[in-house]
């Protein structure tokens, strides 16, 4: 919707209204008459696309209820003429990497400095130690949660991702041009980090990459690699996606066995992040994986170069840019 309303500032002013106004079926109905009619360009520009994306991952929130605005876009009509939208933007070149697999020669590190200073390159070894950990302390939060309040709606929250987050395994983006790495703009949930230094790295041949591409993916990966984390999660992911039940994550440390790392399309994003997605009688819910984000779960990982710098002007009359650095 933030593609729309950047073209047409109308169309913000109308969804702002509609959707504080839930009663108001007038408004609903005139945007989305709106949507179906909004005559989109020929090709969008690059910028409006990345600006796109970065108002999708910022505006994730998977420990909360749906906002207004996420509950006027699961309106009937609101939603059938945005996929007409959808479906343009899906046709266009500049979209075509957005379903791309891993880019092997293009993988990068980030490391944000103004976080952590030191100067200190990723782990490229330990994975299988940190994914062990992770799993241990992951089966220990399973055990405690069991104390938790045990009325679904108890305002109680906890982990609420389902990344292997806490094992402090590398994680890679693309580069683009201009860009060192997308990472740098798409970051859910994120610190408002300005600084950072960027690590090229390679993955060694023959590496074991899974895909995810949409939300069959993600619940085969789940289905292979179950593991329960009901206690954990229930709280958080009742709120964000309604089902009060059985949840799983995959088992990443049993992924491990057969991949060498996991990569999410953008494509897979945007269509599965968020969901309560059906495995078997249970759910799960992919959270907290940024856009294009990829997931080592082996040591395959090569230095491909030396780091560079990279910083954001974060002033109210900046453009906010990210920019290299000179030292």
């Amino acid at each position: 919707m933030s593609l729309l309303t950047s073209a047409d500032p109308s169309l913000w002013s109308l969804t702002f209204n509609a959707a504080r106004a839930p009663t108001s079926t007038d408004l609903t109905t005139e945007l989305a008459h709106r949507v179906a009619t909004f005559n989109p360009p020929e090709s969008w520009s690059d910028d409006a696309l990345l600006e796109a994306l970065i108002a999708s991952t910022d505006a994730a929130r998977y420990w909360q209820e749906p906002d207004e605005t996420d509950v006027l876009l699961q309106d009937p009509q609101l939603r059938a003429a945005l996929e007409r939208v959808a479906s343009q933007v899906s046709r266009q070149a500049a979209t075509q990497w957005w379903s791309s697999p891993l880019a092997t020669e293009s993988q990068q590190f980030v490391k944000w400095t103004d976080q952590s200073p030191l100067d200190s390159p990723p782990a490229l070894t330990g994975a299988v130690a940190r994914l062990n950990q992770w799993k241990a302390a992951a089966l220990e939060e399973e055990h405690l949660s069991a104390r938790r309040p045990k009325a679904v709606t108890a305002n109680w929250s906890g982990e609420w991702w389902s990344t292997p987050a806490m094992a402090r395994l590398v994680t890679t983006s693309r580069s683009l041009p201009g860009l060192g790495a997308l990472k740098l703009l798409l970051v859910e949930d994120g610190f408002g980090w300005n600084t950072a230094d960027v690590w090229p790295l390679k993955p060694a041949d023959g590496s074991r990459v899974a895909e995810i591409t949409g939300p069959s993916d993600w619940t085969d990966l789940v289905q292979q690699y179950p593991m329960d984390v009901t206690r954990s999660r229930r709280h958080d992911w009742w709120r964000s996606g309604g089902h009060d039940g059985s949840w799983l994550l995959p088992d990443w440390s049993a992924v491990a066995s057969d991949f060498d790392a996991v990569h999410l399309t953008v494509t897979g994003y945007l269509s599965t992040a968020g969901r309560a997605l059906p495995v078997g009688e249970a759910r799960s819910m992919l959270a907290g994986w940024n856009p294009d984000e990829t997931y080592w779960l082996s040591d395959c990982l090569l230095a491909a170069g030396n780091p560079v710098a990279w910083s954001r002007d974060s002033s109210p009359a900046s453009d906010g840019v990210w920019r290299v650095i000179t030292r």
